[in-house]
C-alpha cells in the first residue's frame, strides 16, 4: 500500500480492489489481463466527483450503456462529506472493451468505490445509420 507521500503502484491498486462495489472484480481482472492503470495526482472536490458520477449514471441509463457498480458508486459517494477532497483513477481494459473509474480518498491510499462502463459504440441513432 502507498503512504500519503507516494502513489500506490499498479499492484497496490489491484490489491485495493477487494469488493467496494460489484465492479471491483471486473476491474481487477482487467488489470490482470494487461489493462492500463492510472491514478491522477490532483484532488477534486467531492461535489464535483459525485456530480460527474451521478451524471454518468443518468446518461448511461438513458442511452442504454452497460455499467457495473456505477449505481453503487453514486450511493457510496452520496454518503461522503460534501467538503471532502477526492482523487480518481482509471483502468482501461487491454482490449478497450471496458473503462473503469476508481474513487479514492484525498491521499489515494483508500479506495472508496469503483465503477465500470462498457465501451459500446452505437452505430444507430433513432433507427438511422450514422454517416461517417
Amino acid at each position: 500500500m502507498a503512504t500519503e507521500n507516494e502513489n500506490p503502484s499498479r499492484h497496490g491498486i489491484t490489491a485495493m480492489l477487494q469488493g467496494q462495489t460489484s465492479a471491483c472484480k471486473a476491474a481487477r481482472d482487467a488489470v490482470a489481463a494487461g489493462g492500463e492503470v492510472m491514478l491522477y495526482d490532483g484532488q477534486a472536490p467531492h461535489w464535483m466527483v459525485f456530480g460527474i458520477a451521478a451524471t454518468r449514471l443518468r446518461r448511461s441509463l438513458k442511452i442504454g450503456l452497460t455499467t457495473v457498480g456505477l449505481d453503487e458508486t453514486v450511493e457510496i459517494l452520496r454518503a461522503r462529506h460534501r467538503d471532502e477532497q477526492l482523487r480518481t483513477g482509471n483502468i482501461v481494459a487491454a482490449d478497450r472493451s471496458w473503462f473503469f473509474t476508481l474513487y479514492f480518498d484525498a491521499t489515494g491510499t483508500e479506495l472508496l468505490a469503483c465503477s465500470g462502463v462498457k465501451n459500446e459504440r452505437h452505430s444507430r441513432r433513432d433507427g438511422q445509420k450514422l454517416q461517417p
